[in-house]
């Protein structure tokens, strides 16, 4: 059993996966093999989360995930604990191989109740795991609401139920977890959207052993999760040409504050040399906090051999330098106002597409409702398919495509998607985004020169950007400035 944490790059796979890996270890192993041992990793799990828990309820679906309850129940029964079941299932109109834990419940001695405990020391969300594809009703839902209002660890088998596993969209009432233990595979939906919050702490259980043992990687991941950048140490013999020259195009009046903080993380992540071209008519010539930034009229800028940096705080004036932009800059990060002036301008959108046939790098760092103005969809409809939505997105204009937000996708052209396993709600703040931008232009000012160099260099700005949250000290505020420097 492996717990999940920010790090490693899991691979993740979707329903369509894991049902297949599902059947073929039903094929390869004696008839209930699996869910004995799902019972049995769920029971272990349990223990090591409240070992001192005496009253368990286990909420069991109609379907095979109640089935893993019903074998989690019988194997906590054995080990001196007090697990007090509830049933949606019949004996008679159950799976092959649920039927066969109630049984063995039944004999184990485990208490069997029509109605939740009014008090518990854990709970086992078994209701139905993968088996979501409609909207819970009925009792169903009532007990979700129960387990939501417990003041105990809730530990859910599989998934939260009523969480969507390829989307991590709720499908209605929903589980909230503060453990979820995942069998077979990690599914993506966990992940992303809400499945973060409905999650909580993920374990992965693979359900293998000497009979049983597929290759690591099944199927065809759908995704993976993002990877902690390895950081090298610069060698000695470079200068600041090595490391890129980063302009940052934006700051409309009212708004230079966004171009600020842009310029302020591509200096503090490493841009050789940082410019800032501003659209407030160029008033400000120098920033007494950070003199190494260097100001310039946006005219006098040599975008064809920078890497660009485009849109933060540009209002509506950043569209009349987009067409130069678009045409020139070999590395651009379009952020903010510069998505949207595309999604208004078709001929905009052109230039954008047509960037990826003169080899010019492009990221685009939209959140759902700038996605979903470039997509011509609703917000909703990004965040019900967060990950479709951003490879469909990157598709359609050659790009990387960041989507923004719980677990952030990050898409590209002929690649595997990346979910971002870093970042917590104190990036909720006004500014971060700009501060993520600039990072992304340090990052591929540095050296990307192919759309695969361009992809990681982003999924390491995304990741990094996350972790600086994460680490976060609890006492402070964390404001996008302080982040910038950080």
């Amino acid at each position: 059993m492996l717990r999940i944490s920010p790090g490693p790059a899991h691979p993740l796979h979707n329903l369509a996966a894991t049902r297949q890996l599902e059947a073929t270890a039903a094929a390869l192993l004696s008839a209930h093999t699996l869910m004995q041992r799902a019972g049995l990793a769920t029971a272990h799990l349990a223990l090591a989360l409240a070992p001192h828990a005496r009253h368990i309820w286990v909420a069991c679906g109609p379907g095979n995930n109640g089935g893993d309850g019903l074998e989690a129940a019988m194997q906590l029964q054995r080990m001196g604990k007090t697990p007090v079941v509830t049933w949606l299932g019949a004996a008679q109109t159950a799976p092959v191989d649920a039927a066969a834990s109630h049984a063995r419940a039944l004999a184990a001695g485990v208490t069997f109740t029509n109605a939740p405990p009014l008090e518990c020391d854990l709970c086992i969300d078994a209701l139905l795991g993968m088996g979501a594809s409609r909207p819970a009703q009925g009792l169903m839902a009532e007990w979700i609401a129960r387990i939501n209002s417990l003041d105990a660890p809730v530990l859910a088998i599989d998934l939260p139920s009523g969480l969507n596993a390829d989307t991590g969209a709720a499908l209605g009432p929903c589980v909230i977890a503060s453990h979820t233990l995942s069998l077979l595979t990690l599914k993506p939906g966990l992940f992303s959207g809400m499945g973060r919050d409905q999650s909580g702490e993920v374990w992965l259980e693979s359900l293998r052993d000497d009979s049983f043992d597929p290759p690591l990687n099944p199927a065809e991941p759908c995704a993976v999760l993002n990877a902690a950048p390895i950081e090298r140490l610069r060698p000695h013999a470079t200068h600041k040409g090595s490391y890129g020259d980063v302009a940052i195009i934006g700051g409309a009046p009212g708004m230079t504050g966004a171009a600020l903080l842009a310029a302020s993380a591509a200096l503090h992540q490493g841009a050789g040399r940082v410019f800032v071209g501003l659209l407030d008519g160029g008033g400000m010539a120098v920033d007494s906090t950070q003199p190494e930034l260097m100001f310039r009229p946006i005219e006098s800028l040599e975008i064809a051999s920078m890497t660009v940096v485009c849109g933060c705080g540009g209002g509506t004036a950043i569209a009349a330098q987009l067409g130069k932009i678009l045409s020139t800059a070999p590395r651009l990060v379009l952020d903010a106002d510069a998505l949207n002036s595309i999604a208004n301008d078709g001929q905009l959108a052109s230039l954008l597409k047509a960037r990826q046939y003169r080899n010019q790098l492009t990221v685009l760092t939209p959140h759902p409702l700038e996605a979903a103005r470039l997509l011509g969809i609703s917000t909703q409809e990004i965040q019900h398919n967060r990950q479709g939505a951003a490879e469909q997105l990157a598709q359609r204009m050659g790009c990387t495509v960041v989507l923004k937000g719980s677990g952030s996708i990050i898409a590209s052209p002929g690649a595997l998607s990346v979910i971002n396993s870093t970042g917590n709600a104190r990036l909720a703040t006004a500014g971060t985004g700009d501060v993520l931008a600039g990072m992304m232009g340090a990052r591929l000012a540095a050296g990307a020169s192919t759309p695969s160099a361009a992809h990681q260099a982003t999924c390491e700005a995304v990741y990094l950007h996350g972790l600086k949250a994460d680490h976060w000290p609890m006492h402070q505020p964390l404001a996008a400035g302080a982040l910038a420097r950080r």
